[in-house]
């Protein structure tokens, strides 16, 4: 099971009812956190998943209301007890932005670990369970979307275990372990598991326009967590300009990657009541929904 809350459904600065946008996942107890805007730490203090827990913080990008209450949240991570380390991910430059934002949070009592992007580099990245991927979006400064996957073992097959004369006692072995070596000889788990089942997906992507490149990245997830910066159809060519999207974008979006559900967020201060043109999404994408503060759900495995 995997859990996810959006923290939050606000762009560019805090609402006194809506926080900036960003995305906290619950894996096994561990955290994964997306984005840390003015406000975040309060959100999750109301959520009460706790901030000890936290191993991964991904920036979309550097701009202020992804990233300005990064040394508060820190603060508040070691005043939890957290002494192992921290992982930040982000674009290139992101370890010359922490530096300075830690200026007025010097004293932590857990080391931090940077992991700057590359454009044409390895796009996976394995933090304690959580599969990261991500590709890069089109902002006006260099901006990633994320995706989050829980991988998912094949079963065991007895059959095969059985054939191959594989002793009872590393059975339960070779399913935790993957490997284990019994009376002088290896065995593997590929010989007794079966194929991979179906995982847990979750894209994240805010201040972008609907690049092509999105659509196969975010192919057939689970949860597709999309901006809607503007909801109106007339600010199509705003959005243009300030490389965003409106809700018929992103909804046009989310059918073509064939998701299961599409969340709205990452909304204009403007946009004071988006739900008055949810219509123009649920008319490319039936079932969508707006972000709200906190939204949760609980995302399962749906195979065997």
């Amino acid at each position: 099971m995997l859990d996810i809350c959006l923290l939050g459904t606000g762009g560019m600065m805090p609402m006194p009812n809506r926080f900036l946008t960003a995305m906290l996942a619950r894996l096994n107890g561990r955290l994964l956190l997306i984005d840390c805007g003015e406000g975040t730490q309060v959100s999750m203090k109301l959520l009460g998943w706790g901030f000890k827990t936290i191993d991964v913080i991904c920036f979309t990008h550097f701009h202020a209301d992804h990233i300005s209450g990064l040394p508060g949240i820190l603060l508040t991570i070691g005043n939890a007890g957290r002494t192992e380390p921290l992982t930040l991910i982000g674009g290139e430059g992101l370890q010359y932005v922490v530096e300075g934002l830690k200026r007025i949070a010097p004293e932590l009592p857990f080391p931090l670990e940077y992991i700057e992007l590359k454009e044409h580099g390895p796009n996976t990245i394995e933090v304690n369970g959580f599969r990261i991927s991500y590709v890069l979006a089109d902002h006006r400064v260099r901006c990633y979307a994320y995706r989050i996957d829980v991988l998912r073992k094949g079963k065991f097959d007895l059959e095969r275990a059985q054939q191959q004369n594989i002793p009872k006692q590393i059975w339960s072995k070779l399913q935790k372990q993957g490997s284990v070596v019994w009376q002088g000889k290896q065995y593997h788990a590929d010989m007794v598991m079966g194929v991979e089942r179906k995982g847990i997906s979750v894209v994240y992507c805010t201040d972008s326009r609907p690049v092509d490149r999105l659509i196969p990245f975010a192919k057939q997830t689970d949860l597709f967590i999309c901006e809607g910066m503007y909801g109106e159809e007339e600010k199509k060519k705003k959005a243009i300009e300030k490389k965003h999207m409106i809700f018929s974008e992103a909804a046009m979006l989310a059918k073509q990657a064939n998701v299961s559900r599409l969340w709205l967020t990452h909304f204009s201060p403007a946009l004071s009541e988006p739900e008055l043109y949810l219509q123009n999404a649920s008319k490319y994408f039936e079932g969508a929904e707006l972000g709200e503060e906190r939204k949760t759900i609980s995302l399962y495995f749906t195979e065997e």
